[in-house]
């Protein structure tokens, strides 16, 4: 008679790896430098006076009170300083990213003569810019101070995104597929918004992101151009006047803000300011995976 033999499939346990856990508990620990600030942050803005000037406040609240944020809610020239930079946020996204598309598509491709010329001229200006005096005496003859234009137009272009989309677009976009819309009949303009556009959207996403980061945490150039018209000076701006003036004095004229300490009111207005564009980013996050995979992966 013939034995049977019974294969048994015993659970296999995956090795462990040391590598990995090192790894693994470096980027936690990396990660709790960039969270917990952020946490002892929030925790002050949330705290009564008392514990946050006896130091007693680390990253969790003391006497839970939303008085900070009550009073810079009740500042209409904080509300008015948010609408402008909302406004000139999402001009100077538009506005940057036509500008960077329309530069990067035409230096990516082969038959444009003097490309290489030109990406120099562009990757020059990274390494020397003409200053702020000149800046400033060339927004004054344009006529643009005190004007929500000079908040805008300046800085509305950046040489190292545009050298970003023109590599990604090299990198991604086949000369084939261009071929074959050209023997189609499509032209440049065809080619570049239903094939280079939509190939290069997690690249796109990418840099529209740091155009509005960049443009959101931006109060310098406003300090400068901004000098009489006081309604619009935009967020950063006016929380540095608004965090300059509590420092000074522990009483905010012209203002609503008037009773709390000035390290309560710094938390709240740092709260205040970080929390839309926290919102914003888990909707790009998934572009910066794909932009990460781009290349990665040949077919």
């Amino acid at each position: 008679m013939g034995r049977s033999v019974t294969n048994i499939n015993l659970p296999r346990y995956k090795k462990v790896n040391i590598g990995d856990i090192i790894i693994g508990i470096t980027i936690f620990l990396i990660s709790l430098t960039c969270l917990l600030p952020f946490v002892h942050v929030v925790a002050k803005s949330l705290s009564a006076d008392a514990y946050v000037i006896a130091n007693k406040v680390f990253l969790w609240p003391k006497e839970l009170t939303f008085d900070a944020y009550a009073k810079i809610f009740a500042d209409q020239s904080i509300l008015q300083s948010f609408y402008v930079t909302v406004i000139i946020t999402v001009l100077f996204t538009i506005l940057g990213m036509i500008i960077t598309v329309c530069a990067a598509y035409p230096l990516s491709r082969k038959q444009l003569k003097g490309r290489v010329a030109l990406t120099f001229l562009f990757m020059f200006t990274m390494y020397f810019t003409g200053g702020i005096i000149p800046e400033y005496l060339l927004i004054n003859q344009l006529g643009l101070l005190d004007t929500i234009w000079s908040l805008v137009l300046p800085g509305a272009f950046s040489a190292f995104n545009l050298l970003i989309l023109k590599t990604s677009i090299t990198s991604t976009v086949p000369v084939s597929l261009e071929e074959s819309a050209r023997m189609d009949g499509a032209g440049h303009f065809r080619i570049l918004w239903h094939i280079v556009l939509p190939i290069t959207k997690p690249i796109l996403a990418t840099l529209s992101l740091f155009y509005a980061v960049g443009r959101w945490n931006m109060y310098q150039d406003a300090l400068f151009y901004i000098t009489y018209n006081t309604e619009l000076r935009p967020l950063q701006l006016k929380l540095y006047y608004l965090v300059v003036q509590a420092t000074e004095s522990f009483q905010l004229e012209l203002t609503q803000v008037s009773t709390s300490n000035p390290e309560v009111l710094k938390a709240s207005i740092v709260v205040f300011a970080t929390l839309p564009i926290l919102c914003i980013y888990p909707f790009v996050q998934k572009y910066f995976v794909k932009g990460v995979m781009i290349g990665s992966i040949k077919e």
